[in-house]
């Protein structure tokens, strides 16, 4: 995965956790796409502080994900649900018995909506 995604991702679950200042620039680097001297202008620190309080965050963020596994949980998920929906959708073609092809309907519109 590419690393700005990626960090973008860990952003998402985990960026609750990190100091106001740090997650303000994280979101206005990898979200709002800005620049560093950008984000020091409108935060009124240096760019390089900019620099060093994003690094810190980065580290931080990967360090969240390598202890609670969260991203890497979700997409063993979203893998599993895509696996269901995808087996559901066989059985529904497979099949001539309506309470079979109903059920299968059923766990495809579950999947779906947990997909959501």
């Amino acid at each position: 995965m590419e690393k700005n995604m990626e960090v973008s991702l860990l952003f998402d679950f985990y960026g609750e956790l990190l100091k106001p200042s740090g997650r303000e620039a994280v979101r206005l680097y990898y979200n709002e796409d800005l620049s560093l001297s950008e984000i020091a202008d409108q935060t009124g620190i240096t760019r390089q502080g900019v620099r060093d309080s994003i690094k810190r965050c980065e580290k931080q963020l990967f360090d969240f994900e390598e202890k609670l596994g969260l991203l890497a949980r979700f997409g063993q998920l979203e893998s599993g649900l895509d696996e269901i929906f995808a087996l559901a959708e066989k059985i529904y073609s497979s099949s001539d018995d309506i309470q079979i092809k109903s059920l299968a309907q059923s766990i495809e519109r579950k999947a779906g909506s947990l997909k959501e």
